[in-house]
């Protein structure tokens, strides 16, 4: 066995079916355990967002929805385009059910997670705000823990540079090259620069370039989607019993797809919508940890990411190419299913629209990821090694454009999956934490202490 094909079994163990049922339980106990906080907080969730609770002096350095935007702007990527193409292949119609199962329980993952980093972020004198589960379990729980806190912040800059950086990168060049003609150097080039003049802002710069990225990039996206339902309304309730009866019969060969059993449906609907939304990875909490709000508010903006990222923005490409049939054609596979479904819809303009949200999917998350991996390197070294890591960051960007990353991304891609293991462990052990928090703040909602103030 080569190298290549050891870590590409090494992925397929980690993202196997003891992760996804941790996940999965972990998100509905967490759900029963709160009270259901996405359906009873959603409203607020909204209003928060919005900026009617906003406080100037709550510590952090960011809005609620630069937060918001930073951490989607790491979601919403190729797992929106590529992987549902992925999720569909594999596991047919019915994996977008459990995509959307994975999506609703993922949301109070969220809430858990990202209300405990702020609850035990570290804000030092000048502001500057640093969180993330490794924070969580130095700050909140006993010593002997540390050595899994390290061990988080080593599999989160690992990740970074991996999944979070070079295969963005490449991803991008590829796109660039297929569709534009551009040699992946000069693709690579061009991105370092651009990754260079956000990266040496921090948090602040990236929430400001999010903000804007993110809300065009899912518009530019949503309305080609939508293009094809709209121009295929009468066939979308077929789409939905398919769906359905997918998800709980499985899904017999259709086309050039073979077929495949209930429980493969499920793990791969699941699976699929985790990589997606990230929801028990804890990395997206490293982002919302720097927003200027108080725990349990931003666990409930933090509700918002996975109705986005994978019951929305997910569906639509589910629909997309289920509408078109691209799904079925042997040998398409990943974004190039999509672009071939948009392609089909809308001549060559739906393969730019594919190309361009792409290429723009790729480069937030990798902003954003770069973020991630500095909290990570600050948890270990300190933050005098920043400025250092950020250069290295860009540097791998054009190695991840040129190069083949097979082993890289293998070895990335497990320890991104095992980042699940501590933050989950963490979330159990202060799960008491959150409830008292989250019980102490609807008292004061309701008691009118804490209030719109726009």
């Amino acid at each position: 066995m080569t190298l290549e094909q050891w870590t590409a079994e090494l992925v397929n163990f980690v993202w196997g079916l003891p992760l996804v049922i941790l996940l999965v339980i972990s998100g509905i106990i967490f759900t029963i355990y709160f009270g259901f906080p996405q359906l009873r907080l959603f409203g607020h969730a909204l209003g928060i967002v919005s900026g009617k609770y906003d406080k100037p002096e709550d510590k952090g350095e960011i809005s609620h929805f630069q937060a918001l935007c930073a951490a989607l702007s790491a979601t919403v990527g190729l797992g929106n385009i590529a992987g549902v193409a992925v999720a569909i292949s594999i596991g047919g119609p019915g994996a977008v059910f459990w995509l959307w199962v994975a999506g609703f329980i993922g949301m109070c993952t969220k809430f858990t997670e990202v209300s405990l980093s702020l609850m035990y972020r570290d804000v030092q004198e000048n502001g500057t705000v640093h969180g993330g589960p490794m924070f969580v379990i130095k700050n909140a729980l006993s010593k002997k823990f540390y050595p899994i806190a390290w061990i988080y912040a080593f599999f989160v800059v690992l990740s970074s540079f991996g999944a979070g950086n070079m295969f963005q990168a490449n991803q991008m060049a590829t796109v660039m090259e297929s569709t534009a003609g551009i040699p992946k150097w000069i693709s690579g080039l061009i991105f370092c620069i651009l990754a260079f003049m956000i990266l040496v802002g921090g948090i602040k710069r990236i929430g400001k370039v999010t903000e804007k990225l993110v809300p065009l990039m899912v518009g530019v996206y949503f309305l080609g989607a939508l293009f094809i339902i709209f121009t295929n309304l009468s066939d979308i309730p077929k789409m939905f019993v398919d769906i359905f009866e997918g998800a709980f019969f499985g899904t017999a060969a259709l086309g050039g797809f073979a077929g495949v059993a209930l429980k493969d449906v499920i793990i791969t609907g699941i699976k699929r919508a985790t990589f997606s939304n990230e929801a028990g990875m804890g990395s997206s909490a490293m982002a919302h940890s720097a927003a200027k709000s108080t725990p349990i508010q931003e666990g409930i903006v933090a509700l918002l990411e996975p109705l986005i990222d994978t019951i929305i923005v997910c569906t639509i490409t589910a629909l997309a190419l289920m509408l078109t049939e691209s799904w079925i054609i042997p040998g398409v596979e990943g974004s190039e299913m999509t672009a071939v479904a948009f392609e089909s819809a809308m001549g060559p303009l739906g393969r730019w629209i594919v190309a361009t949200t792409v290429t723009l999917f790729a480069f937030s998350t990798m902003i954003s990821w770069s973020y991630y991996g500095e909290q990570g390197i600050t948890f270990i070294f300190g933050d005098r090694w920043i400025p250092i890591g950020r250069y290295i960051f860009i540097g791998f960007i054009f190695i991840g454009a040129i190069a083949k990353l097979g082993i890289v991304l293998n070895l990335s891609d497990a320890f991104y999956g095992l980042l699940a293991v501590p933050n989950i462990f963490a979330c159990y052990m202060l799960l008491p934490k959150v409830k008292e928090a989250l019980r102490e703040y609807e008292h004061k909602r309701r008691s009118g202490e804490i209030k719109a103030y726009k």
